[in-house]
């Protein structure tokens, strides 16, 4: 292990040897003394030699591991990627830059009279974490696209919330060596385009971690023994830390009587009911992170107003400082206009991103939630003002009834806020005391969990009868390899008088788009019926990606049709790999057999955390890399995995590492299983290149072998097999389109690549009862398969449709 990093990190390894002798023969292991920090460290007043000295020396032991462990990952990565004498030129760069680029930033803050840069006026420090993580931020300009964000956010945020809440001069060199090293990677090791589209998971996760950031930010400050950043006093709205004991002995040394007696009371708290009220709104923020996560409404409208609270805050806290004589202009814009902008920032943020947190709760659900709330409120009071009655010797002064009732306000605050409100009595006695201190914090734990289950929990859709009774007609009459499709989250079912015959659809400005062909025996009355319910509602019909038959069906009904998908169909009865035209496919088959990858079949849902997490992976990595929104409406990602019936199967080496996913839709026929419908398609970047070839092959033999009658590679949209028929002008147009969009989402590329399984080939049409309503139906379609684009996306996407050549999709891509 030692010998494997020595090579590939030899300059690392090298540093890290030094840093740590240096440390032992100095004596500065676990932290440098007051004296050699005069000597080495880089201050305002420092000699110039002390900005090469200070890297080689830590202000703590923390500082010491944090750097160690920082280097040790960041390091073989950039080595093996820009080589180790670059590496060394980023890292002291970084270093020297972030350091006098701080220096700068405390001289203008002295300049401008900011009281927390002029603190650091004479202050000095060390670490080469400054040029750490100029290192790492430098570095993300190699990384994948998935975790150059994250990273670049996580180490931004790190470095930011310790220079905000912590706020000595190590924190601020921390964040100016950043800034050195993100300017240094943009300008010599950029590689490959730096901006592309954020797939709606990924920026809901973002956004999610900025307002973790602010939840744990004040945290810092009120664990931090001597904080000092510019948010430092903010730790007392978000994390109200108790009075220390010496500063109660102060007060109650002094003629505040009424002080001193809540002080007095405050510091009764036990240490866990203390801990979890004083990290209340902290742990409430997290929550709210978490439902962000998950795209909750209710998470972005209680984060929204948090924020716009804290910025009032600061505001009137501005006013009331500005009231005192000594009090200048330019000290408030800079002590307090400053810190206005971190709560002002996550209000745009969250505004700019709003239609990302669109999973609304059902109104039962929320319903539900204040019932539970009120109920514990009331058992909770009851409990409280009851209890503490029977027991009412145990305070001091003993309370009577309605004192007790007058006090319960007080029993939800942290122990932080109760110097804003009169405190009677305080409790001594264990049972006292218990309802003192706890019923609070019970209270607003059951909150916090119910918020927690509301974020996580898969709420079913308004119309989950309909849908259980289009998928009972699916099993029962079967259908089109996209039937199973018309199940998914998001569709709405319209069925004839008799319910046998059902429509699934979605309403996507005034344009009701079906998923597939109408599933049961009526289909032309279906179509007419469905016909008539759009025209009540001001809708315009379209049926999207149906078969030849439901084509020929409405016919009568004067409606249009144009061709828009090519469905592959492999049929199964005679289904061998011999002969020339299998080549590709047997080639695939025997290096997986040669590098020891098995195809396994699982379940999404009860499958190991171990291969879920894997699969989740390298599903964030393939959207990243795509560079453009992720699409929907027929095609299936993780939430799709967990469908009843669904099957993966996987391409796993000896290590139990997954090189490549599929996912497979039964399709029915007289309640039976009768075939299968290739959905979800990743392979993993760096992994066996024929994961896609392999999968299918091995599919197809696997479930050949099980009675299956044919395997659906899916329908390649526009991309069609050439029948030597003269297409309309609307045909002309979509195959226009189709070679327009091919640089970008290679469509005719992917129809290439099913053409190795030799499949059968069957048109997919859209059906239309009006011409005039063409337009509207391409936005429509556009839109329901990529709901979450907006106008930058819009033009990033046909920015690349101008400028890019034509090029191959790899094998591991797939649209439908």
């Amino acid at each position: 292990m030692i010998a494997r990093l020595l090579r590939a990190a030899p300059l690392t390894c090298v540093f890290l040897v030094v840093f740590w002798t240096v440390g032992a023969l100095t004596g500065a292991i676990g932290g440098a003394s007051d004296d050699l920090l005069l000597l080495v460290g880089f201050g305002t007043d420092s000699p110039w030699w002390t900005v090469l000295t200070s890297a080689l020396w830590s202000m703590d032991l923390l500082g010491d591991v944090a750097t160690t462990v920082l280097l040790l990952v960041a390091g073989p990565y950039a080595e093996r990627s820009f080589g180790s004498l670059r590496t060394a030129a980023v890292f002291l760069a970084s270093h020297v830059a972030g350091v006098l680029l701080g220096l700068l930033v405390v001289m203008a803050g002295h300049a401008v009279q900011w009281g927390w840069l002029e603190s650091l006026m004479g202050a000095v420090a060390a670490g080469p974490s400054i040029g750490a993580v100029g290192l790492v931020l430098a570095l993300t300009f190699r990384m994948p696209l998935l975790w150059r964000r994250r990273v670049r956010l996580l180490m931004i945020l790190s470095v930011l919330v310790l220079t905000l809440y912590s706020g000595w001069l190590e924190d601020l060199l921390r964040l100016s060596g950043g800034v050195a090293g993100l300017v240094l990677g943009a300008l010599f090791l950029r590689s490959g385009p730096v901006s592309r589209a954020r797939s709606l998971q990924e920026t809901r996760v973002l956004v999610a971690l900025l307002i973790a950031a602010s939840a744990l930010g004040p945290v810092v400050s009120m664990m931090s023994p001597y904080p000092n950043g510019p948010l430092w006093w903010f730790a007392d709205v978000v994390a109200v830390a108790q009075p220390s004991q010496e500063y109660v002995g102060e007060v109650c040394s002094s003629d505040a009587v009424e002080l001193c007696r809540t002080m007095v009371v405050q510091l009764s708290y036990d240490r866990f009911p203390a801990l979890v009220m004083s990290l209340l709104p902290a742990l409430l923020l997290l929550v709210l992170a978490e439902g962000l996560r998950r795209g909750r409404r209710f998470a972005w409208r209680t984060a929204l107003v948090f924020n716009v609270a804290f910025a009032a805050f600061i505001g009137s806290y501005v006013v009331y400082v500005a009231q005192f004589p000594d009090a200048t202009l330019l000290e408030l814009s800079v002590s307090f206009g400053v810190p206005m902008l971190a709560p002002l920032a996550i209000i745009i943020v969250l505004l700019l991103t709003r239609k990302h947190f669109d999973v609304r709760l059902p109104r039962r659900a929320v319903v539900k939630f204040w019932r539970f709330t009120a109920i514990s409120v009331a058992l909770l009071s009851a409990l409280y003002v009851f209890g503490g009655y029977l027991v009412r010797d145990q305070f001091t002064p003993v309370p009577g009834f309605g004192a007790l009732l007058a006090d319960l306000p007080t029993r939800f605050l942290p122990p932080g806020y109760l110097d804003l409100v009169p405190l009677q009595f305080s409790a001594e006695g264990f049972v006292g005391a218990l309802l003192f201190e706890y019923t609070g914090v019970v209270f607003w734990l059951i909150v916090l969990a119910g918020l927690l289950m509301a974020s996580w929990r898969t709420w079913p859709s308004s119309c989950e009868k309909e849908a259980a009774h289009a998928r009972d007609l699916m099993r029962r009459h079967g259908g089109s390899s996209l039937s199973y499709m018309t199940t998914w989250r998001g569709n709405q079912y319209w069925f004839t008088p008799d319910g046998e015959t059902a429509v699934a659809y979605r309403v996507v400005s005034t344009i009701a788009l079906t998923v597939g062909d109408p599933i049961g025996p009526a289909r032309v009355d279906a179509v007419r019926g469905f016909a008539e319910f759009c025209a009540r509602n001001g809708w315009t019909p379209c049926l999207y990606s149906v078969g030849a038959e439901t084509r020929a069906a409405v016919e009568s009904l004067g409606w249009s049709a144009v061709q828009v998908a090519e469905d592959t169909v492999i049929e199964l009865d005679e289904l061998s790999f011999t002969g020339k035209k299998w080549q590709d496919v047997r080639t695939a088959l025997n290096k997986a057999a040669k590098a020891g990858i098995t195809a396994e079949w699982c379940t999404y849902a009860d499958a190991p955390y171990a291969i879920t997490d894997q699969i989740r992976s390298i599903s964030a990595e393939w959207v990243a890399d795509k560079g453009l929104p992720e699409m929907g409406f027929t095609l299936g990602g993780l939430e799709e995995l967990t469908g009843e019936g669904v099957r993966c199967l996987l391409a796993v080496d000896g290590d139990r590492t997954v090189h490549g996913i599929t996912s497979w839709l039964p399709v029915y026929a007289d309640g039976e299983v009768v075939g299968w419908t290739l959905d979800f398609m990743r392979r993993r970047s760096h992994g066996f290149r024929g994961s896609m070839e392999f999968l299918i092959a091995s599919a197809a033999q696997q479930l050949q072998a099980e009675g299956a009658r044919f395997l659906s590679l899916s329908g390649a949209p526009l991309a069609r097999l050439d029948r030597g028929e003269r297409p309309r002008a609307l045909q002309r147009v979509l195959d226009f389109t189709g070679q327009v969009l091919e640089p970008v989402y290679g469509f005719r590329s992917l129809f290439a690549f099913k053409a190795k399984f030799q499949p059968t080939y069957q048109p997919m049409f859209m059906v239309y009862p009006d011409s005039a309503a063409l337009p509207r139906i391409a936005n429509a379609v556009s839109r329901a398969y990529l709901p979450h684009l907006n106008a930058r996306q819009g033009l990033r996407l046909a920015s690349k449709m101008i400028i890019r050549t034509r090029g191959r999709v790899t094998t591991h891509g797939r649209t439908r």
